[in-house]
């Protein structure tokens, strides 16, 4: 998989030619492959905005679609964007100084959502669901801009599964990030090509590679989060079980409305006893 410099993109230059290196990204392209084709994403000729936020997973994101173009097996084009919220002290040269140096397409964007985030939140509450609004407000705008047919964003298997148990505890319902989501106004896609990728794939690629990391100092500076405690939850569990996470992730995949409680997604009503069965005889 691993080649020379010179036929593949420099966004894979200097990469590790260990064994292992070579398995883990054979494997992030082969599940990111899967999952846009298994979620239908694929419009040929389409465009699509990469958001790049400089975290482990966006880097990910975008070298394994890179990857998967480079190999004539993604037809759309890919434009990367960055949001610069504002954040004091965010490291604003790095993303357009790595995307020329790798050359890639890119938009750089800077909104300053987070004055109006600190505006709006009161003390002691979490920025985390008006921050994203905003971020995806822009990036709807910045992709009609673009001609971009889709947002594409770098959620991967346990952000899935973590927003999974967050619904389910605190939201009174079984609901999560789908991997393809049609915006509120009908015209643009949201993408999640990395659904069926690990986090965990993701942390050792992005070191592998020695991106330049980005913390996200804004979400990342509270305590208590509630993600956070379903992390060390589904850590725990995991330790204890290997493999646990994936189990719970393929039941995602695997919903069965008949033996589920909601009444408008089976039809429990109408369910009445089959003449199909034959009597035995003698009955």
């Amino acid at each position: 998989m691993l080649d020379t410099a010179d036929d593949i993109h420099p966004l894979f230059h200097g990469a590790p030619k260990t064994a292992e290196f070579k398995k883990l990204r054979k494997r992030l392209v082969r599940e990111t492959r899967e999952a846009i084709e298994r979620y239908g994403m694929i419009e040929r000729g389409s465009r699509w905005l990469v958001c790049l936020s400089g975290g482990k997973d966006s880097y990910t994101l975008l070298a394994g679609l890179v990857e998967l173009q480079w190999r004539g097996l993604l037809p759309v084009e890919l434009l990367a964007c960055n949001l610069d919220q504002g954040q004091p002290g965010f490291p604003a040269t790095v993303l357009p100084e790595f995307l020329d140096r790798m050359g890639v397409p890119h938009r750089i964007e800077y909104q300053d959502t987070y004055s109006i985030v600190m505006d709006k939140v009161p003390q002691g509450r979490t920025y985390c669901a008006l921050c994203s609004r905003l971020r995806r407000g822009n990036l709807y705008r910045i992709a009609r801009e673009e001609g971009c047919s889709a947002v594409v964003l770098g959620h991967h298997r346990d952000d899935i599964l973590e927003t999974f148990f967050l619904n389910l505890f605190h939201g009174g319902k079984l609901a999560t990030m789908p991997p393809k989501l049609l915006n509120d106004d009908g015209d643009v896609f949201v993408y999640r090509p990395l659904a069926h990728v690990a986090e965990a794939d993701c942390d050792a690629f992005a070191r592998a590679m020695a991106y330049p990391i980005i913390p996200c100092d804004l979400c990342g500076s509270q305590d208590g989060l509630q993600r956070q405690a379903i992390k060390q939850m589904l850590d725990t569990w995991e330790a204890k079980v290997p493999g646990r996470r994936q189990k719970m992730f393929s039941a995602l995949m695997s919903a069965r409305p008949s033996h589920l409680l909601d009444a408008e997604l089976f039809d429990f009503a109408r369910l009445s006893r089959s003449f199909a069965f034959e009597p035995k005889p003698g009955d």
